[in-house]
């Protein structure tokens, strides 16, 4: 598809007589609070969903009026498209403050379309309910994979600016659903108050790193595969995307715990059928996957591809579903699971909850969200009874500055290996590893101790990071 061209008003008159179609676009009405100062883009597939390019502002015709008249070259059939103020955050709303389904125009010549606007997005439909450690990362993250722009949340927990800890990451999809009532489409999973509210019980939260849809290009995104009635095959760019351009951006300017062992994904609907194909396709970046109200049925390619990935290594599985969804959903989930176990992964790491009379929407996954997070990270861990057997061990070299060394480890798998700062807060964990060696870099100059857990066995040893 060749790049529309913006016409000057100007030369509209020239324009007229030429074959080309061509398309006015006037708004005849703004909310009374729209800025004076701010200007107005129009912004869609044409730019990239990029919502500030220079080229696609509008201008004030002779009535007042913001105006662009766009042509398009004789292969151009429709564009899809939304007003903004030059970033996500200043999209236009509903009139209830309600986010809008992408506007479409099929083109023809010398037509005029009058457009009302009636909120935006950082002021209308009753204010942003995002906690204060939630914050915007980006309005337009470059997706090169994709050739996309798109807004990213970051969510911190409610020490980050003050322990000097790195944090597990948290990668979740529908970012505008996640934080803010405001901008979610119907209804906010309200992942920070969640999160606040396990840290105040003295559970370890993750930084939650939420990539916005792309609105109209959601469905491509989200889908590994094409379905011949809906179409898609974007999904495996766009979780590219999320390992080789934003989780190294995330792990190079906030403090992580890069391992895979701290590193999930998990979304719903299509999210989380993207989820499941990201978490398996790459399990050597993601360890964990939660999968609320997943779309298997979108491709039978889902089977054949889980079948023929299979186990790499460890991880966990956390599905969940509505008895009250569509009629396959339960099973599929089943099927699922019955899957992933035949290609080795094991029961105890896949964790199945169907809810009686769930329906596919946020309030049921606003519901489960805080515990599928505590069993994925294994945060419950805290509010168990420790095993019975206790021994002390030693770690070298101590003081370390960088790879600390365990005893005994090769011959033998730890169940679990968790270090925890001098206030009890978790700071790494490592699952059935068999690994010698743990990587200590991340962690800031201190006093620690080690856990490592063997069945009913639990070793203890304490050490301190130069």
């Amino acid at each position: 598809m060749k790049r529309i061209q913006i016409l000057s008003f100007i030369s509209l008159s020239i324009l007229a007589s030429s074959a080309f179609a061509q398309v006015t676009f006037i708004i005849d009405t703004l909310p009374a609070y729209t800025p004076a100062q701010d200007s107005i883009y129009i912004a869609g597939d044409f730019t990239g969903w990029n919502p500030g390019v220079p080229e696609y502002v509008m201008h004030k015709n002779e009535q007042g009026k913001w105006a662009i008249t766009l042509a398009a070259q004789p292969d151009l059939s429709s564009i899809a498209y939304k007003f903004t103020r030059g970033s996500w955050t200043t999209v236009e709303k509903g009139a209830s403050g309600e986010e809008l389904s992408n506007r479409v125009f099929t083109f023809g010549n010398g037509e005029t379309v009058h457009i009302n606007i009636y909120n935006w997005a950082d002021n209308g439909g009753g204010g942003s309910t995002a906690a204060a450690n939630v914050k915007i990362m980006s309005t337009n993250f470059f997706m090169p994979q994709l050739n996309r722009y798109r807004r990213i949340w970051l969510y911190f927990p409610p020490d980050y600016e003050t322990s000097g800890l790195n944090y597990p990451v948290l990668y979740m999809h529908d970012g505008q659903n996640l934080f803010d009532a405001f901008t979610a489409f119907a209804g906010e999973w309200e992942v920070d108050e969640t999160l606040n509210s396990l840290a105040t019980q003295g559970y370890q939260v993750p930084l939650v790193v939420g990539i916005d849809n792309g609105g109209g290009n959601r469905l491509s995104e989200y889908t590994p595969w094409s379905n011949p009635d809906y179409g898609g095959g974007d999904g495996e760019k766009y979780i590219q995307f999320i390992v080789e351009t934003l989780k190294p951006y995330i792990d190079q300017h906030y403090r992580t715990l890069p391992d895979r062992s701290n590193t999930a994904l998990m979304g719903s609907s299509l999210g989380g059928l993207i989820s499941h194909f990201g978490g398996l396709a790459y399990q050597d970046v993601f360890s964990k996957a939660g999968l609320f109200s997943p779309s298997y049925w979108y491709s039978d390619s889902i089977w054949s591809f889980t079948s023929q990935t299979g186990k790499q290594d460890d991880m966990r599985f956390y599905q969940l579903c509505g008895t009250n969804e569509s009629a396959g959903e339960v099973g599929e989930m089943q099927q699922m699971n019955d899957s992933l176990v035949s290609t080795g992964f094991t029961q105890n790491n896949i964790f199945n909850k169907v809810v009686s009379g769930g329906q596919h929407n946020e309030k049921l996954w606003r519901e489960a969200f805080g515990d599928a997070y505590l069993w994925l990270f294994n945060s419950y861990a805290t509010a168990v009874a420790e095993p019975v057997v206790k021994g002390k061990m030693m770690v070298y070299p101590n003081p370390v500055n960088d790879i600390l060394t365990l005893p005994g480890v090769g011959k033998n798998t730890y169940d679990s290996v968790v270090i925890t700062d001098i206030k009890g807060r978790q700071v790494k964990l490592f699952m059935h590893t068999r690994n010698a060696e743990i990587d200590v870099r991340g962690l800031v100059a201190g006093t620690y101790v080690m856990k490592c857990t063997r069945g009913a066995v639990v070793q203890e040893a304490k050490f301190i990071k130069k």
